[in-house]
């Protein structure tokens, strides 16, 4: 690997502002400093060091976040705040993404990843990886809407959608209101919210509790995230 790029993935900045911490003789290798930016490093074996501490290389980086309302699921914004934009100075990396989407006003668990595989695989309709949403709902949720929800419906738009698993936990008859939690392996646009109009209810409050078997740290403050462990990771893994 380069030695540019090594600095720029373990964190020292782009490409163009490690050429500058070459210049100034601060990256060592081996004990030696370098500053020629296209020497060749193994980022396993050689000992590469900036201002005498010790670079460690990491290919992927996994976080969990408990996204807050008002942000957006995404990587840069002119706008909106992203889910991105939460992350530290020390923890930002530019190939960071989030694993596909939460909507502006859904909170919940979401995956922050450079590792296109993961993200490819949690995200594939092939793989039926589960997701887990808890909600609220303007309308009384029965067992019809069950049987419904079982058999799949079609959407307003004419579209159809597989199969999910509504649960029902509590009713709320005086105020018409139910909680729910639905399971579902697709991510359509607004799947949720869609699929209870189709049964004419509205969602007035959705959070995302689970991907696959990882479930959301309910430690972590609304906006806070940190580092998966690797039992927490080996729960991303599809089963087939």
């Amino acid at each position: 690997m380069r030695l540019d790029k090594f600095l720029s993935e373990t964190g020292c900045g782009s490409r163009k502002e490690v050429k500058k911490l070459l210049k100034q003789g601060i990256i060592t290798v081996n004990d030696q400093v370098v500053k020629d930016a296209k020497s060749q490093v193994n980022e396993w074996a050689d000992q590469i060091a900036y201002d005498g501490e010790p670079l460690r290389y990491q290919k992927y980086f996994y976080y969990m976040l408990h996204k807050p309302q008002g942000v957006i699921s995404a990587t840069e914004d002119k706008y909106d705040e992203t889910v991105i934009d939460l992350l530290s100075d020390e923890d930002y990396r530019e190939d960071l993404f989030p694993v596909g989407r939460l909507d502006k006003d859904t909170e919940g668990l979401l995956i922050l990843t450079n590792d296109g595989q993961l993200a490819h695989r949690l995200l594939s309709p092939k793989k039926h990886v589960d997701k887990e949403y808890f909600a609220r709902i303007a309308g009384i949720v029965t067992e019809e809407d069950i049987e419904q929800f079982a058999f799949g419906l079609t959407l307003r738009s004419g579209e159809a959608v597989k199969p999910g698993q509504l649960v029902i936990d509590a009713v709320d008859e005086a105020a018409e209101e139910s909680e729910i939690r639905l399971v579902i392996q697709e991510g359509k646009f607004h799947q949720v919210k869609r699929m209870f109009e189709a049964v004419d209810k509205e969602v007035v409050y959705l959070k995302r509790l689970r991907m696959g078997e990882l479930y959301l740290d309910e430690e972590l403050e609304l906006g806070g995230y940190r580092p998966l462990t690797e039992a927490e990771l080996a729960m991303l893994e599809p089963s087939n």
